[in-house]
């Protein structure tokens, strides 16, 4: 945000190298996952068969072309009016622990049919929290990519430092120094 130079990733972390701030790793900034959408909850009913469970009606834009799609989700905070990611049928969240994509498929759940599920940052490997839903902000386009939406197609540098580098301490630092080293 502070220096944004016309440079591929490969070509900032080569610059870097080249002025004494060792890269030494590259990584993105979220693991691959697709089809997953910013929607809003518009109605979040109790479910007839189970306690914890909520049906909620849901608008995704264009991937609710027919209508708002019904959603059985189990998260504390799901409620209606909060924007949330949205794992349409066919989507894929991020690899478990066997290094499988999870792909979500159309449901049942005591009885109710599910056309997809609302996400947390967990589900997204995202961050850890696990509190209930990732609430996105009221702003948030119906129907957006969440990779686009989060800039999550972004990647994390990992520099090391020498002890006379004391100036790149900071990501302010940093900016200087990018903007420096590449005009």
């Amino acid at each position: 945000e502070y220096c944004n130079p016309e440079l591929t990733t490969q070509e900032l972390a080569d610059l870097l190298t080249m002025s004494g701030m060792e890269v030494e790793e590259l990584q993105p900034v979220a693991p691959p996952f697709t089809g997953i959408v910013v929607a809003e909850i518009l109605t979040a009913d109790q479910h007839p068969n189970a306690d914890k469970l909520r049906v909620c009606t849901v608008a995704a834009g264009p991937f609710s072309k027919d209508g708002p799609l019904q959603i059985v989700c189990g998260a504390p905070n799901a409620r209606a009016g909060i924007k949330i990611p949205l794992a349409t049928v066919g989507a894929e969240l991020p690899p478990g622990e066997d290094g499988k994509p999870f792909k979500i498929g159309k449901g049942k759940l005591r009885g109710v049919e599910s056309f997809g599920m609302l996400c947390s940052a967990r589900e997204l490997k995202l961050s850890d929290e696990n509190a209930g839903l990732l609430e996105l902000p009221d702003d948030a386009p119906i129907g957006q990519s969440i990779r686009d939406y989060l800039d999550l197609d972004d990647q994390q540098f990992e520099l090391k430092l020498t002890p006379n580098r004391a100036d790149c301490l900071s990501l302010t630092g940093v900016a200087r120094e990018v903007a420096a080293i590449a005009g």
